[in-house]
């Protein structure tokens, strides 16, 4: 009689063995780096909220960064932190625009005025008083027609109508002898230059000095050292 022998298969535990490699090769498997995205949502963020504080959930450069968290892997390190910080802006923002809308209703409320409140009017101001008249002075008398200061002494010689003829020289005092003219002795010259009636132009370098009245010139006799006595001089002074 042959002993009977017991024949097992291993081929189970060889499916059972290679079922547990693969679980603890997924179990090991490390997870995704950090996200670059997560990265740049939280910059952004953290320089939003440093310029304007809670006014940051209002602003609307907070929707770009929210969709940046938005697209974080959800098997990278960073998906719990992106998940928090999204929940965190969303909050936020509901707190804030609730504080706007009361602050609003608030002024409303302030600027309304209740019916049989008493109300100030306040008087318009009275006018001003009128402006005195302003001095302008004695009437204009026009220009004077004639030679003046300045003007060329060939002119006096045949223009102005013909009105000035030379006088006798005058020695202006520093300065030497000058030539004089004055006007003609004639009624059309006095018409037509009444300015100039009695005044004595001098001239110097081709031009008019000075213009002065006859009565500031005046006859000075002066006695040589040998004591002779010349011919009155006529002076006009400085």
């Amino acid at each position: 009689m042959r002993p009977q022998v017991l024949r097992v298969s291993l081929r189970p535990f060889a499916a059972l063995l290679s079922s547990l490699l693969l679980l603890l090769s997924a179990c090991r498997r490390e997870p995704q780096p950090s996200s670059p995205e997560y990265q740049q949502a939280t910059r952004q963020f953290r320089e939003l909220y440093a310029q304007k504080l809670d006014e940051a959930y209002l602003d609307p450069k907070m929707g770009p960064i929210e969709a940046q968290l938005q697209r974080v892997p959800q098997d990278s390190l960073d998906a719990p932190s992106a998940q928090e910080l999204l929940q965190r802006i969303q909050r936020e923002r509901t707190r804030m625009q609730a504080e706007v809308a009361a602050r609003q209703k608030a002024v409303a409320s302030a600027r309304e005025i209740p019916p049989g409140a008493p109300s100030t009017t306040l008087a318009p101001p009275p006018p001003p008083p009128p402006a005195e008249p302003v001095d302008a002075g004695p009437p204009d008398a026009g220009p004077i027609n004639g030679p003046q200061v300045g003007s060329p002494a060939s002119e006096l010689v045949a223009g102005f109508r013909g009105c000035f003829k030379r006088g006798t020289p005058i020695d202006v005092e520093g300065r030497g002898i000058r030539d004089a003219w004055e006007m003609n002795d004639s009624t059309a010259c006095r018409l037509e230059y009444p300015g100039h009636v009695g005044t004595v132009l001098l001239t110097e370098q081709g031009r008019v000095l000075m213009l002065l009245p006859k009565s500031s010139v005046t006859t000075v006799t002066r006695t040589l050292d040998a004591g002779t006595t010349p011919p009155a001089a006529t002076d006009a002074g400085r």
